[in-house]
């Protein structure tokens, strides 16, 4: 091999190059993003558009459809959703990965702008985020005093702290959870409003009148200009009390403090923040769609840090929830693992090969396979991520083998008696076809599942394309530094002593053993392919027996508790039942498993959600200091939480892999053309999965159970009495609801000024028998009782969309040891046996992303074993070589099955990416046997089966020394502790298990095969032997310049058969 000849000839010249890898690797990895995954987000963009006062129905067609349809026609829409509630419309656009976020904003908000005349009076301007309308916080901040309530707290936070965080990079918006704004309330008493003969438009009409500020023209003199400035506004209560309403009837004003009770107080009462039981105000932070979790909580910290500073000694800053933690931990855990990792696999080389300077040439070797494994990744614009640093980790047992094997055999050659540098020479070239075959093998499994599609094939891109790169550079490190090194570090053996005297007997002796077990093997080679069989039917057994789901269940650091009231609870109803769940959680603290109980009920006017849910964050002591899991502690509290009477508490782990939201694993989106089909259809999809006993908390997001109270309005009476529906349906927004009418200013800032019935009357429909309206014929004032017919009825909570078709969402939970799998299999089947072909049934959540990368991966995994088959037989010039080598892939599926049973995990994305890098793995063991036992037919001219048993026997303890270095590399994957090692070890112990039955099989089984098949195979040097011999026995002529023969007068020269064939001119 030219490249280890110059290498070995040139020793600066390969140092040089080494040396040039690290500087550019470090150089690389100085640039590299830092972030949990990959950059896979999709662009989103939302809208929310706020409707006080309207119901879910009349939000959906006067807002939702009408935004929808603005925005369907923008170029790269993937999907669209909305959901539309009481008094708020939501519509989140996802756009295709290569959709640029901006462009996609700003097209959105041309489109929305457009239809803005279409849109409501009333209703408020549509927001538009650069992210998912349902996505969470990533990170709280929670502030809390004793002297301050949450009213002022509030304020503070609003005039502080919310501008300087929303501009943070990265940032899409701050919202305040338990948000208390302050707002002029003013509580109308209906009765004293009917005594004095007024309405809620005379009142609504004075502030309106009353509370402005107008311009008034300027004066102009010769030699200046004052401009004039109308201020008519109300500053405070007392201004509100004073505003004149009408004349009495004995001639005296009546005033607003007559008909109301005027206070500042809170725009809303219904939302509420709680940590550890304290009473406070939350700080959410989203970021953009696009951006990065741990840029964007570093960003904030330290703008938080900043802010501290100058805050009151009063208000006091806490972090009770942040997503950022975990992502630096599970950084920091697998680069403990990869260092770990490296040690172990060093010292497999240290025992097998018994010498320091031996063990000091893969020593150097790993690293500089795995640094300039970079320069690829930052290439590529890729960064450091968890699973860019999974495949380094793994990579270490991978990159050492190229190393082992030139390094083994050049070790050989000196235990043989040649000279160091000779041996580093002969050794290099002889093992060099190998290496390549192993790369080039390796390579052509970690590509394909940089190519996989949808979300799963970005995410997994990096880990493949990382891996790659660093077995490319370790077989060009293996072919110039390790020849080189082994040239200048290693020497003759001499006198062993009693260690090294024993090791060897103990190798020879492994030797004798295995040659001897492997010739009954070869003597039974029927009963050796009957056990590869049979092994290899165990697979299809554990696949049906393990439990299959998307990704497992992390440890995060954190749990959330779902709570869902009875439909229609109130906002008090609500808070008391959720401090049962928060007492039931506060001995998590006091044990010191948890740090924080944080309680968001409502999160407030910014993202409100309905006053019957609540949310309650459990974040975890870190993972150092405490020795219980998550898992542990959600199922230890589960039956806590499901005895709480009044309502549904549900503790739910966050997914993992980027995931968003805090749904169950199984989510089933049934939509059509109608509502009322859809509702019938998915009616039959929760019934017969309510059924099922594996499934738990199975529900529906349509739920016909929220009270509403339809108010008609009789036309023909009320245009009799010249009033008008615009009249009757504000006099009902204002005392039943609320209404913004006007705002007023304090210290520089402006705030609502809140119309609204005082409690005590509007707590009964018989409280419209005293609202009145004014009658446009004479001006009597009329009940509302005699132009309206009212009737209670139950109608549901919010309407959702999907692509602009009406849509229910069911979502459950798996019992233990039930697969999601299974349950997706489930509903599938449910779908094809009761549900017509117009029901479009999908999923989404984890049970989109399972489906898509099930997919995925199969056809990666079928497109590995093509391109590995093709690439050996080009190499091998063999189509029955491949075969030989490949046949052992079924036994490995099978160990790495038997490592996810064994170990009582799942069969996830981890556990298929890791039964795809088995067929590289498997395929390498094989490679090193035929190789050498086609070497030993070449040039010793032995049989299949002689050149099988003793190519095996030769080849042993490389074999073993690169299993056990791949095995032991995982080692540090499967047997870690801490943050995400759910995940790493999922792949971890399919690696192990497959390695280690593969490699126990592939010692047998591919001697046996090859004895079996290799003979209808020629070795790949005899067309070349045969072109030699046709060579010599038919020399060809030359045409010369002189002589006699050819017919253009000229002779010819004939080539000896020792003599090379004459160039041009000769």
């Amino acid at each position: 091999m030219i490249l280890s000849d110059v290498s070995i000839k040139r020793p600066v010249f390969a140092t040089v190059l080494s040396l040039l890898l690290v500087v550019l690797g470090l150089s690389a990895a100085i640039r590299l993003a830092v972030r949990e995954y990959p950059d896979v987000d999709t662009p989103e963009v939302s809208i929310s558009t706020a409707y006080r006062g309207a119901p879910a129905s009349l939000v959906e067609t006067q807002i939702t459809e009408i935004v929808e349809g603005a925005v369907s026609g923008i170029e790269g829409i993937r999907s669209m959703r909305s959901v539309s509630r009481d008094g708020r419309s939501y519509v989140s656009i996802e756009f295709n990965v290569d959709r640029d976020l901006e462009a996609a904003t700003n097209d959105v908000r041309d489109k929305v702008a457009q239809v803005m005349d279409d849109l409501p009076e009333t209703a408020d301007q549509p927001i538009i985020s650069k992210a998912d309308a349902d996505a969470r916080a990533m990170l709280w901040v929670t502030l809390t005093s004793d002297a301050r309530d949450s009213l002022a707290l509030t304020d503070y936070a609003d005039r502080y702290i919310v501008d300087r965080l929303s501009v943070v990079p990265g940032v899409a918006s701050v919202y305040i959870g338990g948000e208390r704004r302050y707002a002029m309330r003013i509580w109308i008493d209906r009765q004293a409003l009917a005594a004095r003969g007024l309405t809620v438009t005379d009142i609504t009409a004075a502030l309106n009148r009353e509370n402005l500020e107008l311009p008034a023209g300027s004066i102009e003199t010769t030699n200046r200009e004052v401009t004039i400035r109308t201020d008519t506004r109300f500053a405070g209560e007392d201004d509100f009390r004073r505003l004149i309403l009408a004349g009495g009837t004995d001639g005296s004003p009546i005033r607003l403090g007559d008909v109301a009770r005027v206070e500042v107080g809170a725009e809303d009462y219904k939302n509420e923040i709680r940590s550890n039981g304290m009473s406070g105000i939350g700080i959410g932070v989203i970021r953009q769609s696009k951006a990065n979790t741990l840029d964007v909580a570093n960003g904030v910290r330290a703008e938080i840090e900043q802010i501290r500073t100058s805050l009151p000694p009063d208000i006091r800053v806490a972090y009770s929830y942040d997503e950022s933690l975990f992502i630096s931990e599970a950084i920091y855990e697998v680069m403990h693992a990869l260092v770990i990792a490296l040690l172990l696999v060093v010292g497999i080389i240290f025992i097998f090969l018994r010498s320091i300077a031996a063990t000091l040439v893969p020593a150097v070797a790993i690293p500089v396979s795995v640094i300039a494994s970079l320069t690829v990744l930052g290439a590529l614009g890729f960064s450091i991520n968890v699973l860019t640093l999974l495949a380094l980790v793994l990579a270490i047992g991978l990159v050492v083998d190229d190393a082992i094997v030139v390094l083994e055999n050049i070790h050989r050659r000196i235990e043989e008696g040649e000279p160091p540098l000779l041996a580093s020479l002969r050794g290099s070239r002889q093992i060099a076809f190998a290496v390549i075959a192993t790369t080039l093998v390796l390579i052509a499994v970690f590509v394909p599942i940089s190519f996989m599609e949808g979300r799963t094939g970005r995410l997994f891109g990096e880990f493949g394309i990382a891996m790659a790169a660093s077995v490319a550079f370790s077989m060009l490190v293996a072919l110039t530094l390790t020849p080189m090194m082994c040239s200048k570090l290693l020497r003759a053996p001499g006198k062993a002593n009693a260690a090294e005297r024993l090791s060897q007997r103990f190798f020879d002796g492994m030797n004798r053993v295995y040659d001897r077990i492997l010739g009954w093997a070869m003597a039974a080679k029927l009963v050796v392919i009957a056990i590869a069989i049979g092994i290899s039917v165990v697979a299809g057994i554990l696949y049906d027996v393990i439990p299959r789901e998307f990704a497992p269940t992390e440890d995060r650091g954190s749990f959330i508790v779902v709570v869902q009231a009875p439909k229609g609870a109130s906002y008090d109803y609500t808070s008391r039942n959720v401090e049962k769940v928060e007492e039931i959680l506060r001995p998590l603290v006091d044990r010191g498993v948890a740090s924080i109980v944080f309680t968001i009920v409502s999160p407030g006017s910014n993202r409100p959600s309905p006053v019957d849910r609540a949310f309650v964050i459990v974040r975890l002591a870190p993972w150092s200091e405490r020795d219980v899991r998550q898992a542990d502690l959600v199922r230890e509290v589960l039956p806590k939480l499901s005895a709480v009477p009044g309502v549904r508490a549900v503790p739910v782990n966050p997914p993992g892999l980027g995931q968003r939201g805090f749904s169950d694993p199984l989510e089933v989106v049934v939509a059509g053309l109608d509502r009322e089909d859809v509702k019938a259809w998915s009616d039959i999809m929760l019934r017969r999965l309510q059924d099922n006993p594996q499934l738990t908390n199975v529900n529906s997001d349509y739920e016909e159970t929220k009270p509403q109270l339809d108010v008609s309005v009789d036309r023909e009476r009320a245009a009799a009495l010249g009033i008008t529906a615009e009249e009757i349906g504000g006099t009902l927004e204002v005392m039943f609801g609320s209404r913004t009418v006007t705002r007023f200013e304090d210290r520089g800032e402006q705030y609502d000024v809140v119309l609204q019935a005082a409690d005590a009357d509007r707590a009964a429909a018989r409280d419209l028998s005293n609202v009145f309206v004014r009658a446009g014929t004479d001006g009597s004032l009329v009940p509302l009782s005699n132009l309206v017919r009212m009737e209670e009825v139950a109608v549901p909570p919010e309407l959702r969309r999907v692509d602009r078709l009406p849509a229910i969402t069911i979502e459950a939970g798996l019992a233990e040891g039930y697969g999601l799998g299974n349950a997706i299999e489930e509903v599938r089947r449910i779908a094809a046996e009761e549900l017509p072909t117009a029901a479009r049934v999908t999923f989404d959540g984890q049970s989109r992303e399972y489906v898509d990368a099930g997919a995925g991966v199969m056809i990666v995994f079928a497109l590995a074993i093509l391109i590995v088959f093709l690439v050996l037989a080009a190499q091998f010039e063999s189509w029955i070589h491949p075969v030989i080598i490949l046949l052992a892939v079924p036994v490995g599926l099978t160990g790495g099955l038997a490592g996810v049973w064994l170990s009582g995990g799942t069969f996830n994305i981890y556990s298929q990416i890791g039964m795809v890098m088995l067929v590289g793995l498997m395929a390498k063991n094989g490679i090193l046997i035929v190789e050498f036992a086609n070497q030993l037919r070449d040039e010793e001219g032995l049989s299949p089966a002689a050149a099988a048993r003793k190519s095996a026997v030769l080849r042993l303890r490389p074999i073993l020394m690169t299993t056990i270095a791949t095995v032991l590399g995982a080692v540090p994957l499967a047997m870690g502790h801490g943050a995400g090692v759910e995940s790493r070890s999922a792949l971890a112990v399919v690696v192990i298990g497959g390695m280690s039955l593969a490699t126990m099989m592939t010692l047998f089984l591919v001697p046996v095969l090859y004895a079996m098949l290799a003979g209808f195979t020629r070795p790949a040097g005899s067309i070349a032997k045969r072109l030699t011999e046709l060579d010599r026995n038919h020399p060809s002529a030359h045409v010369g310049a002189e002589g006699h023969g050819g017919e253009d007068g000229t002779a010819a020269r004939e080539t000896g058969p020792g003599r090379p064939l004459p160039g041009p001119g000769e």
